[in-house]
This record gives structure tokens, sequence and C-alpha cells, in this order.
């Protein structure tokens, strides 16, 4: 690696996003009117390891895609960002999909359905040594927990730093959570995991507008500001924010979180989720922007 392009290895979802909008989402039983309309390339998995590159990392992506009409599209919107697909595998079936509405204030619901993200059940000798080779490892939990397992513990025992976004947050063995250098979780995800956290090493917790706050292992504690902008849709926001964070870790947290908050705040300021992640550049203008 050089010193500001750290390599990166994303182990997680794709998926096909399919984004309604509308002025406001429905109650239980009731049909609304929507404004619009768009597929876009998503997944925790796919948006972090986008991010990350966009943000100036070296990234490869470990995942699957389906047999379906959606498989060329997916493979081609991590290509097209730079992102190496070589690990990235086919299995019989359809490609994982997320269902999407997005209100009048930028708010969204969301349905995952795994598809050929709930078949990635197992790791190959060439996925294992792209880990090892990597500095940061990158998971989400949209795909199989055993998965995810292995390839944590793999990566601890080369020395490659294991950074988990638990999401959706859900209980994992302990042997996860020791492996897990740094977790990012949004606030109520951190409320939902409660003590599970406390033994992690360094803790990121995001807090939407009003930024993050991060936790180190000799109890350190900082915070960072939201970075104010005008608000077109969240989808996504959180997966920018975490791949930059990947892709900035190495800088030290406060240079990390900064970085972040300003890739997050961006992302929200377009519709959609890969689609709307911002690129190094403009993460820096709105870094000097604010800082003015």
């Amino acid at each position: 690696m050089t010193a500001d392009a750290p390599t990166i290895a994303v182990l997680g979802s794709i998926n096909m996003d399919l984004v309604t909008t509308t002025r406001r989402r429905p109650a239980p039983g009731e049909t609304v009117l929507g404004s619009g309309f768009a597929m876009v390339p998503g997944g925790k998995g796919s948006n972090q390891a986008i991010a990350a590159r966009r943000a100036g990392a070296t990234v490869a992506f470990l995942g699957a895609v389906g047999s379906d009409v959606f498989a060329g599209d997916l493979r081609r919107v991590l290509t097209e960002s730079g992102v190496g697909t070589d690990r990235l595998r086919t299995l019989p079936g359809p490609s994982g999909i997320a269902a999407i509405v997005v209100d009048g204030t930028g708010e969204n619901s969301i349905i995952v359905v795994g598809g050929a993200n709930a078949a990635l059940t197992e790791l190959t000798a060439d996925d294992l040594a792209l880990i090892g080779a990597s500095d940061v490892l990158l998971c989400q939990l949209e795909i199989p927990v055993p998965t995810v397992a292995a390839a944590a513990g793999h990566a601890r025992a080369k020395d490659t730093v294991v950074m988990l976004n638990p999401s959706p947050a859900q209980r994992l063995p302990s042997e996860v959570w020791d492996d897990v250098d740094v977790a990012v979780v949004n606030s109520g995800e951190a409320a939902q995991l409660g003590g599970a956290l406390h033994a992690v090493r360094h803790l990121v917790v995001t807090r939407g507008s009003a930024g993050a706050t991060y936790r180190g292992p000799d109890g350190a504690e900082l915070s960072v500001p939201g970075v104010p902008v005008d608000v077109v849709d969240t989808t996504g926001a959180g997966d920018a924010f975490t791949g930059a964070l990947a892709a900035a870790w190495h800088r030290g947290p406060r240079a990390a979180l900064e970085w972040a908050c300003a890739a997050g705040a961006l992302a929200t300021t377009r519709l959609g989720a890969s689609s709307a992640i911002p690129d190094r550049e403009r993460i820096e203008a709105l870094l000097r922007e604010h800082a003015n």
C-alpha cells in the first residue's frame, strides 16, 4: 500500500435496488401514489466497496450475483467504479434485490431479499488469500454470518484490520466480536446490540446529520459534527460513510471520521445508493467549504 491508498477487501452483498419515491410512505393497508421509480445497483457490500474506491482506496469485492437479468448490471457497476471483481461469483437463481420507498423528506423504508447473497456460504482459497493480503477487511451482515465469521477469523490471523458494519443488527457469536477491530453502527444499532459492543476495540457510531462519535481501546472518545447539506435521499448514506471510513482509517480516527461524515452527507444529496456515492474530489471540496 501507499501512504494514502490502502488495499481493502469487501465481503458482502450486492443487490438491485428498486426505488419508489412518494410524498409519504403508506400506512399498513394503505395505497398511495408514487412520483417516480428507478432501478439502481446497491447492497451494503457493493455500496461500501464503491464508496471506499471513490474515496481513494484500492478495493476488491467478494460476493455473488445470480443468473438473472440483473446480474450484468450489478457486475458492471463495480467494474466501472474501479472495484476488482475477480472474486465476484455467479450462482444459479436470482440476484439480491431491495425494495425501497423514499418519502418527501428523504427518509426511506427498505425490504431486502437475499437471493445470491444468501447462498454465499463458502470462501475459497483464493478468497482467503485476497483477504490475508489486504490492509482492511470490510464486512456487513447481509450475507450468512458463518461466512463473515470465517473471513474475520482469517483476517485476524493475518493482521488484516477487520471492520464490521453489523447491519442488519443481530446477535453474533462472541468469537466474531473478538476478531473485530472496528465496529461501525448507527445509533439504533448501537442501542440494539448494547453490551456486545463493549469489547470492540474501536467503536464508531453514526448519528445522521449530527455527525459521528468514536470510542477507542483506551476509552478515549471524540465526536465529529455533521456537514450541512440539502437532503434528497438518505438511502446509502451509511454505506458511503463506512466505505470512506475504511479508506481513511489509516489516517487516524478523527481524520477518518471527518472524511466519512463528508462522504455520508454528500450521498444524501442525490437519489439512489451507488449512484449518489461521492468521489474523493467532492469529499475534499466539501471539507474545504465546511472548514471555511
